[in-house]
């Protein structure tokens, strides 16, 4: 029996230890979780001013869109105007473009009399000059006389009494 006596002792001994090792680890769990359950609570504070961030961020942003969407449809009207544009100016150069190949063909046509109108204008300008010329050099009736600097000047009266 004594040996029966000591395996009891022996088991309840083991048993005592394994009771004061569970109670041991299940304090340090109690440890652990606790400090689990502070961080999963500061988490939560910050998923909290994260959503809320997220969610002032998303009202900035559709904010932002209709802006820009407005902007995009008043440009539209001004690139329409401006195509607009564009086509009036590629018409006038296309008018202009008529024009001076109209004027082209026709001064080529007409290069012969062009030239020979010139002609006559220069000759005009020519008898027109003469004409100056001969009028400067003809008399209105009294004769004006310059006097030439290099001439000796005849006393005054003032001089005379010196």
């Amino acid at each position: 029996m004594n040996l029966l006596y000591i395996a009891a002792i022996v088991a309840a001994v083991a048993f005592l230890i394994l009771c004061v090792s569970l109670a041991m680890t299940l304090g340090s769990l109690k440890t652990t979780l606790r400090n689990v359950s502070g961080t999963l609570e500061g988490l939560t504070t910050q998923l909290d001013g994260v959503t809320t961030q997220t969610t002032e961020l998303l009202r900035k942003t559709n904010a932002l869109a209709e802006d820009i969407q407005e902007k995009s449809e008043k440009l539209n009207t001004v690139v329409d105007a401006v195509k607009g544009v564009g086509e009036s100016v590629n018409g006038l150069n296309s008018s202009v473009r008529r024009v001076t190949e109209s004027v082209t063909i026709n001064a080529e046509k007409n290069s012969d009399k062009i030239a020979q109108a010139v002609q006559w204008g220069q000759v005009v300008i020519g008898l027109v000059d003469k004409v100056r010329d001969m009028k400067s050099h003809s008399s209105q009736g009294w004769t004006v006389y310059k006097a030439d600097p290099a001439q000796k000047r005849l006393p005054s009266p003032a001089d005379r009494f010196q």
